[in-house]
């Protein structure tokens, strides 16, 4: 590596469906990785369902990064087809860069009246002239030489990358990156332009590149997730295409439903018969499973639903983040139904929250969700090995034969034993009746008043340890959040303190049963609270107070999507309240 010399440069490629914008993008983050760095890579799409435009946000760091920054230093145009509508979200400062295709045709007003030097390079015309040639491999070597990447890991990872699709295309996209490597406007335009001192990665060990939905499928590997059944839908789909195979491996499979009414009862039944179940979905077939999920409360049957949330209501916002249905989550469910939800704060974190969900779940004999978002799930990242620790959760309580069995019986932690079907002299029946110990339907109030204590206990008397949240740093000011914005508020708060304003950041991971004594030890000593959020209605904000009794003096940030939230919002946020 030519000491990789983008100590922390964010960068953009954009164009039309089928131009190859996203693989360049995943290869550029890829080849950091090969050259020390670290990184993040956020897929943009438009509302098509097919072609439309799209962008690869790149940021590359000698530092561990899992969020975008406030502005781009660099933006690539393959085309401008639809460029326009990445304005807001391609933000640019004075001294960013331009690099375009003269052919692509009319620089966009909007990025056009920026006044931002521009470079044009004949990307298209360049490839043409390679057998196999392509614009995104010219444009991934115009990329790599001004990051001062090594350009024989390039050809390595080319190799690696298309080696199945024969040697022609491997040679051509070998040649194209070269061309563009060695492009002499890049070259001398890098020379010409001021850069960032060098410096080398402080971390050298291993690092991981993933996104959040395998982030996930991971944790619910670990958790010892073996039925899998869901409904395609977007952004939770690639979740479900990634875990498939590997539930295979591990002797499990995964169904695809006809529709999310059928995989949520399809996952109930088969924790039914003794075996850790999940599902994942989006806002809208989250919302249709909610009625089965109230049934797996009453049944006590273990059943982890992952939502991957996104912009809403209705079809809403596909291709976008927003924490908007966590109101859905913990309040969505019929009658007095106690349930988990979790929240996992960032791409490691995927990991860790769905495992502990699933072995929640199945220790408590409920309904866990477990709440991500497009922008965890659809965005790359390349960080050290995740590493944690959960603290030892005893398994499903399983009945052991006997005449006096009694499937719903009062326990002192409310967890009764669960008998798998077909051990003689361990049945019962399990439906969404209110019931006795037995599991005889019964609609007396000392019954009902019992079964619903009983439920309640379980999940509120449980000792869930220190992964209720993730808390970092001191100060008199604290930020409270939870999910994605997590690492948007990290950084932020990494700003202020090198400023010298320290600040407190508590990230909830544990949304539900909540812990406000927890909450209220953290916040001994803070006076203020700030609470950010990406949603309209402040439903974070509005969850605290319902939940806990803050005394220090608050202000919430909550902004919707489409668009994350960046650290530089949180900074001013600060800073004017000061």
């Amino acid at each position: 590596m030519n000491s990789a010399q983008a100590c922390d440069i964010s960068l953009a490629i954009t164009g039309s469906g089928g131009a190859g914008t996203i693989t360049a993008g995943e290869l550029l983050l890829s080849l950091a990785g090969k050259n020390g760095c670290f990184g993040m890579m956020r897929r943009s799409f438009g509302p098509q369902i097919r072609g439309g435009e799209a962008a690869a946000l790149v940021r590359i760091s000698h530092t561990p990064v899992e969020c975008m920054n406030d502005h781009f230093d660099l933006l690539l145009a393959l085309d401008w087809r639809n460029a326009d509508r990445f304005a807001e979200e391609i933000r640019l400062h004075p001294g960013s860069l331009i690099i375009a295709d003269p052919a692509a045709g009319q620089i966009p007003d909007s990025i056009a009246g920026l006044g931002v030097d521009i470079i044009e390079v004949p990307m298209k015309k360049l490839a043409k002239e390679i057998p196999a040639g392509r614009p995104n491999m010219i444009a991934l070597g115009l990329l790599a030489h001004w990051l001062g990447f090594c350009s024989d890991e390039a050809a390595r990872l080319i190799t690696e990358v298309f080696g199945r699709k024969g040697e022609e295309i491997v040679n051509g996209s070998q040649a194209a990156f070269r061309q563009g490597f060695t492009e002499p406007l890049i070259v001398e335009a890098r020379e010409a332009r001021p850069r960032p001192e060098p410096g080398e990665p402080a971390f050298t060990g291993a690092r991981w590149h993933f996104n959040g939905n395998q982030g996930c499928g991971l944790g619910a590997l670990r958790g010892g997730i073996r039925f899998a059944a869901a409904y395609p839908i977007t952004p939770a789909s690639d979740l479900l295409e990634w875990l498939a195979p590997r539930l295979e491996q591990f002797g499990g499979s995964l169904v695809q439903a006809e529709d999310e009414l059928a995989s949520i009862n399809m996952v109930i039944g088969a924790s039914y018969g003794g075996i850790a179940s999940m599902t994942a979905t989006s806002g809208p077939g989250f919302a249709l499973m909610t009625e089965a999920m109230g049934l797996a409360v009453a049944s006590e049957i273990p059943a982890v639903v992952i939502n991957v949330m996104r912009g809403g209501p209705s079809t809403g916002i596909p291709t976008k983040s927003e924490q908007v249905d966590l109101n859905m989550a913990i309040y969505g469910l019929h009658g007095d139904a106690p349930h988990l939800v979790l929240g996992a704060l960032d791409h490691a974190d995927c990991i860790l929250t769905t495992e502990w969900s699933v072995r929640l779940a199945e220790a408590l004999q409920t309904v866990a969700i477990v709440l991500s978002d497009q922008n965890l799930a659809q965005s790359t990242v390349l960080i050290p090995e995740p590493e944690y620790e959960l603290p030892p959760i005893k398994s499903r309580a399983i009945a052991d034969p006997d005449e006096n069995y009694q499937r719903y019986q009062e326990t002192r932690s409310g967890v009764s034993p669960m008998a798998i079907p077909g051990t003689a002299g361990s049945t019962y029946v399990a439906d969404g009746l209110e019931h006795t110990e037995s599991g005889k339907p019964s609609t007396a109030a000392a019954d009902h008043a019992k079964q619903l204590d009983k439920r309640l206990r379980k999940v509120e008397d449980f000792d869930y340890g220190p992964h209720w949240a993730d808390i970092r740093g001191e100060g008199e000011t604290a930020i409270v959040t939870w999910g994605s914005t997590t690492a948007a508020v990290r950084e932020a708060a990494s700003r202020l303190a090198a400023r010298g304003d320290r600040v407190k950041v508590i990230a909830l991971r544990l949304l539900l049963p909540a812990s406000p004594d927890k909450l209220a030890a953290e916040l001994e000593g803070v006076s203020r609270v700030l609470i950010v959020e990406q949603s309209h209605s402040a439903q974070f904000h509005r969850y605290l107070r319902a939940y806990y009794d803050i005394k220090a003096m608050t202000h919430t940030l909550a902004r919707p999507g489409p668009q994350p939230l960046t650290p530089g919002e949180i900074v001013d946020q600060v800073e004017q309240w000061s």
